[in-house]
């Protein structure tokens, strides 16, 4: 009987021994892995990163606000204009004149930073400071 349960506590440390000493080579194996690993996911990502760029080319996303008094008499900056343009400086100005009796509001399309119309002093700074 001592013989028996002598015999069961050897082949359970064997058996313990083999588990630990797999356990250290399968999670040796992972580190590996995942550091091999690492320039195919960082290399993924930058392909994403490049991917999400091009996307947002033409998106309308520079802005410049210039607000100002269109009229010596009025105060309080009440006339503005607005860029809101795209990585190729097209999109649109649009501005606001604001007199004493009535509001005038202009849009003028830009296409390249530049305008077929003739731009106000102010519509040329809001473009300026929209560039990037």
């Amino acid at each position: 009987m001592t013989f028996l349960a002598i015999a069961a506590l050897v082949v359970a440390l064997v058996g313990l021994i083999f588990s630990v000493i797999a356990l250290r080579r399968l999670s040796a194996g992972r580190r590996g892995s995942g550091a091999d690993a690492l320039p195919e996911d960082v290399h993924g990502l930058r392909q994403e990163v490049a991917a999400l760029r091009a996307e947002t080319r033409d998106a309308l996303r520079h802005l410049a606000v210039v607000r100002y008094d269109a009229f010596g008499d009025m105060g309080g900056h009440l006339s503005w204009s607005v860029a809101i343009l795209d990585d190729g400086g097209n999109g649109v100005v649009l501005t606001s004149i604001h007199g004493r009796s009535e509001a005038r509001t202009y849009a003028k399309s830009i296409a390249g930073w530049s305008c077929e119309q003739q731009l106000s002093p102010e519509e040329d700074e809001a473009i300026d400071h929209a560039r990037p």
